[in-house]
């Protein structure tokens, strides 16, 4: 790959147990995105810029050949990067699998990069319905979510689904629309309800969250619901 002296990586997790499934990972966390959620854990990534280059990260990554299976492109949004493409094919070139976490709001590099096998498995953000879409994330962006969710199912790609619930945005009778909405567009799998963490950080001041879904089964014959944090 040509030398880059672009920085687009605002910092690496060395290694997670948590973040692909039953696999060992490291993180790439991609500065920048194109929406400001309100409940977002990581303003300083998100409305910051990136210090380390793609060429040092794949001396990281040469270093942990056989050491690693997988590599986590999440941010941010990592596919409003110029070259995701190359970078991601890079990766894969090394034999690692490849993970991509996304607000699905960019579904033609989606659909690149999953005609071209260069990515594994999907993790996507189900910020809300079109009714709290825009208050939530800031944006207009739930159509291009949509066609991602859809472009996924129809390839019959492996992806998870998650959510995550303040209980000032997001209330049981809200979740039971977004696993209606789900099972509507022939979603089948794993849905994960990802609980806001009280005491950090967001980009909106936003009050204490109350565990209103705890002990709630809200799993349907073709959805299973999981909690996180």
């Amino acid at each position: 790959m040509r030398e880059n002296v672009s920085t687009p990586i605002y910092s690496i997790t060395p290694f997670s147990l948590l973040d692909y499934p039953d696999k060992m990972a490291c993180i790439l966390w991609f500065a920048g995105c194109n929406m400001r959620c309100l409940y977002c854990y990581n303003p300083e990534i998100v409305n910051g810029k990136g210090s380390i280059s793609f060429e040092k990260t794949l001396s990281f990554l040469h270093s942990r050949k056989n050491l690693l299976d997988a590599v986590v492109f999440s941010g941010g949004e990592c596919l409003l990067h110029k070259n995701i493409l190359s970078l991601i094919e890079e990766v894969k070139k090394m034999g690692f699998l490849v993970k991509v976490d996304t607000n699905g709001s960019k579904p033609e590099i989606l659909q690149q990069l999953i005609k071209k096998k260069w990515i594994d498995y999907v993790a996507l953000d189900f910020k809300a319905m079109p009714s709290h879409f825009e208050k939530i994330t800031q944006s207009k962006l739930f159509l291009p979510f949509e066609q991602s969710l859809q472009l996924l199912i129809k390839n019959e790609f492996p992806f998870e689904v998650r959510t995550t619930v303040h209980s000032d945005l997001i209330s049981e009778k809200d979740m039971k629309l977004m696993i209606h909405y789900l099972e509507t567009n022939k979603y089948k799998g794993n849905y994960y309800v990802q609980y806001f963490v009280n005491g950090v950080t967001t980009i909106e001041k936003l009050g204490y969250s109350f565990r209103e879904l705890e002990g709630k089964n809200l799993s349907t014959k073709k959805i299973q619901l999981h909690y996180r944090g």
